[in-house]
């Protein structure tokens, strides 16, 4: 290869974050098929003959989905959903079947399944549901990043600061906040502005939402200095 042709180091890691398809099926001829189908709209895809080889490889850290064919050697993916819901992988799941009836797909359903499709699949349906599945991931992985970063920021406050944010972001002001406190009114405004820097609010109704992402109740009683 030469070096015009080699990827650039942008490129490689833009093609890292790209989205996974993963594909569980046991017959060779469905993977190939799946494969070719949504390498062809630029996904990336794993394809699996098992459960048991989807348990063992590490899960996705991009936006992914699994289509999951339901009868399979082994653990069924029935089985499988169970085991990832227990491990905490949320990878959403679209399952596929050649014997689909209505009480497998409610049951499929309301395990945590988006969708579920009875062989043979439309390539456009399939590719739709992908889609669908991956921006879904998208948007959860987008969420709990930001949940992650304002609860890393609020790590950082000290004891007191966390004391202050929690009475502020329950509505009160700050003469009522240092009452409660026993401090001076002055000495929470500072407090104040330290914890909007340190969690980089912009406003109070910034820092009430962020006080609720984090599930912050309100301090019982005074708190000691």
């Amino acid at each position: 290869m030469t070096d015009q042709a080699k990827p650039t180091q942008a490129q490689a890691q833009a093609a890292a974050d790209d989205p996974i398809v993963l594909i569980v099926d046991d017959d060779p001829s469905m993977r190939r098929a799946l494969t070719n189908l949504f390498q062809s709209v630029g996904l990336r895809v794993e394809a699996f003959g098992s459960a048991a080889e989807v348990l063992e490889a590490k899960p996705p850290v991009v936006p992914s989905c699994l289509v999951l064919d339901i009868r399979l050697p082994g653990s069924s993916g029935f089985d499988l959903q169970a085991d990832l819901v227990k491990a905490d992988i949320r990878t959403p799941i679209i399952f596929i079947t050649g014997h689909g009836d209505i009480p497998m797909t409610v049951r499929a359903m309301k395990s945590g399944a988006i969708d579920f499709l009875t062989k043979p699949v439309r390539d456009q349906d399939m590719l739709d549901a992908v889609q669908a599945a991956i921006e879904r991931d998208r948007r959860r992985r987008d969420a709990e990043k930001s949940v992650s970063s304002v609860r890393a920021r609020f790590e950082g406050l000290t004891a007191r600061q966390r004391d202050i944010l929690a009475l502020v972001a329950s509505g009160l002001m700050n003469k009522q906040v240092a009452a409660e406190l026993g401090l001076a009114e002055i000495t929470v405004k500072i407090y104040r502005g330290q914890i909007m820097r340190k969690m980089g609010a912009k406003s109070l109704a910034d820092l009430v939402r962020m006080t609720e992402t984090l599930g912050i109740p309100r301090p019982r009683g005074k708190v000691q200095t």
